[in-house]
């Protein structure tokens, strides 16, 4: 055998673990949410009995009529839609002045600057202190105290300032010697340049202000303000519950863990829907912003 089949040969293996291994790797990371989907349109007795793994036995949506059918869900979800696109749009925004501010060479204090929000990222107030902040100025039970205490990410505005410093310095210089501010620096020229890492972290903000539901635990008090993810806490925990659709206990059993199920994927799927779009700007907005410190 010729040494450039042998290198042909080696590189075909090699090739063929690589796919083996990514597609195991696949399997592990699906099989949970399958198994979850599964079990949430499953009939009672296919739950009962533990034969349900990766699709739906005896098809039943009993258990998203139960979700579904609450009012309550619906008014969650739409008070969580509303914070997620204020607190995103929030978020982008002071992110990006704050970014674009301290990746300016010249700023007058700005190792200073940098220095001080470095330091929250290692060393907070604690809980107590927060919660008798927010309570103090007023965001008490408000929509206002699950965005604006997090506005801001010190991750992600590193990441950010990290892609603005990585720009070409000669784009700015020349739009300073043609008389432009730095506000129209950012506006035209910083931010179209800037679009996967914008999207990057919008989904970043967008993720955690969906899933977000500590916040609204200590926050809120109205239950008509509650969040999609605290209203389903309450469901899998409380007593909205308990349902009469079993007519004994091990049925109601059976019921109450695809209810589980379809809970987690009521409160999964909207984000799982959005990601795909973004995808793309998300790979290449974090490598970007990850090159160099």
């Amino acid at each position: 055998m010729s040494v450039k089949k042998a290198v042909k040969k080696k590189i075909t293996i090699g090739t063929a673990l690589n796919y083996l291994l990514i597609i195991l790797l696949t399997f592990v990371c699906l099989y949970p949410f399958l198994n979850v989907l599964s079990i949430s349109f499953s009939g009672y007795d296919a739950v009962l009995s533990g034969g349900v793994t990766f699709y739906p036995i005896d098809f039943s949506m009993e258990a998203y009529k139960q979700i579904l059918g609450r009012s309550t869900i619906w008014t969650s979800m739409r008070t969580t839609v509303i914070i997620t696109l204020l607190g995103t749009a929030l978020s982008l925004v002071l992110t990006t002045f704050a970014a674009y501010a301290l990746s300016i060479n010249d700023l007058p204090g700005k190792k200073v600057l940098t220095g001080m929000i470095l330091f929250t990222m290692y060393f907070g107030g604690g809980m107590i202190p927060t919660f008798l902040v927010v309570k103090n100025v007023g965001l008490y039970d408000t929509l206002g105290a699950l965005f604006i205490p997090q506005s801001i990410s010190v991750f992600n505005f590193i990441v950010m300032r990290t892609f603005f410093r990585e720009l070409p310095e000669s784009l700015q210089d020349a739009a300073r010697i043609d008389g432009a501010s730095y506000m129209q620096i950012l506006v035209k020229i910083i931010l179209p340049l800037s679009l996967p890492i914008i999207a990057t972290m919008g989904l970043f903000y967008a993720v955690g202000y969906w899933n977000s539901y500590f916040e609204a635990l200590i926050y809120i008090q109205d239950v008509n303000k509650y969040t999609l993810q605290l209203r389903l806490r309450s469901l899998l925990f409380g007593s909205e519950l308990t349902t009469n659709s079993a007519d004994n206990i091990a049925g109601t059993m059976v019921l109450t863990q695809s209810l589980k199920m379809a809970i987690v994927v009521v409160s999964t799927l909207p984000i799982l829907v959005v990601y795909p779009w973004l995808q793309k700007y998300f790979v290449k907005g974090v490598m970007l912003g990850s090159v160099k410190g």
